[in-house]
C-alpha cells in the first residue's frame, strides 16, 4: 500500500495531537489494514517534521522489538527504529511529570554516542564500537498513543515506536574494553526488583543493535550523526509506571540512573 502524501500528513498530525492532548486513538491499522512499513516510516517522518517547525529537534535515535521474543511476537524480522525529541531527555535523578503521558512504561537501556557518523550497509559490531565516543546507563519512557496498548508493527512505526521520553546516567565509558554483552542489568521500581537482564537480550550484543540501525538507515539514504544518542532497545521488558514511583536501574560497569514520577 502506498498512501497518498494528505493522508500521510493528517495520520500523522492526528498521532501527534494524540501525544499533546494524552489521548489515546485507535490503531492506524483498524482504519488502513493494509498499512506497510513504508508508509508507517513516512508517518513518522511527517510527524519529525511537524516538530522541527514548532522547534522541537531530535536528540538521537531508537531500536525497537530488540529482543527475541518481541520479535517473534510481533511477527516481525527485523527490529524496528525511531527518533527522540529534544524536550524529553532528564538527567539521572530528574522528577517527570507522567501527567502528559497516557500509559507510561519503563525499559532498562545501554545508550551508545558516537565520535563520528556511521551508515550501512555491511556496518557490523566491530564499526561500532570502533566509532562509540562512550556508552551510558539509560532509562527509556515509552508511552503508546493507541488504546490500551495495543498495536501491530506498522501502528507502532507510524507511532514513532512508543516514543516518550529518556533518563541518562551521569557516567560516560569509553566502549572498547567493556563486555558489553554481558554486563548486567538491574531494574528496580520503589527499591524492589522488577526486571533483570545483560547487554546479550538486545540482539545478542547491544552494539550489533546500533549496527543494525545504521544498515537500516543506509538503505534509505541516511546515516547516524555523531555526537546523538542512540538508544539500543529495551534489555528488560517494560514496566509499567504510576505518580509516586520511583525507578533506578544499576549497569555494571555504567552506574545507575534514576528518576521520580508525579502527577
Amino acid at each position: 500500500m502506498s498512501l497518498d502524501p494528505s493522508i500521510i500528513a493528517a495520520l500523522a498530525q492526528q498521532l501527534e495531537q494524540a501525544e499533546l492532548s494524552a489521548t489515546p486513538l485507535d490503531k492506524i491499522t483498524s482504519q488502513y489494514p493494509a498499512l506497510g512499513l513504508d508508509d508507517a516510516y513516512a508517518i513518522q517522518d511527517a510527524i519529525r517534521t511537524a516538530k522541527a517547525l514548532r522547534g522541537i529537534g531530535v536528540d538521537g535515535l531508537k531500536m525497537g522489538l530488540t529482543s527475541a521474543a518481541k520479535i517473534k511476537q510481533m511477527g516481525v524480522t527485523e527490529p524496528i527504529h525511531g527518533f527522540l525529541n529534544a524536550d524529553h531527555g532528564y538527567t539521572s535523578g530528574a522528577d517527570i511529570d507522567i501527567g502528559r503521558l497516557i500509559h507510561p512504561r519503563v525499559e532498562a537501556e545501554i545508550g551508545f554516542v558516537l565520535d563520528r557518523p556511521l551508515q550501512g550497509p555491511g556496518c557490523h559490531i566491530g564499526d561500532v564500537l570502533a566509532a562509540t565516543a562512550y556508552v551510558v546507563a539509560a532509562v527509556e519512557i515509552i508511552d503508546s498513543r493507541y488504546r490500551d496498548f495495543r498495536f501491530d508493527v506498522a501502528s507502532v512505526v507510524a507511532d514513532n515506536t512508543s516514543a516518550a521520553g529518556y533518563v541518562l546516567g551521569e557516567r560516560r565509558v569509553p566502549a572498547l574494553g567493556l563486555d558489553l554483552k554481558h554486563l548486567g542489568i538491574v531494574l528496580r521500581k520503589n527499591g524492589q526488583v522488577a526486571a533483570t537482564a545483560s547487554g546479550a537480550a538486545v540482539l545478542g550484543h547491544p552494539a550489533a543493535s546500533v549496527a543494525m540501525l545504521a544498515n537500516m538507515l543506509g538503505a534509505r539514504g541516511r546515516a547516524i550523526p555523531a555526537g546523538v544518542l542512540i538508544l539500543s532497545g529495551g534489555a528488560t521488558e517494560a514496566i509499567p509506571v504510576s505518580a509516586g514511583d520511583q525507578i533506578s536501574v544499576d549497569v555494571q560497569s555504567l552506574g545507575s540512573v534514576a528518576a521520580r514520577f508525579f502527577r
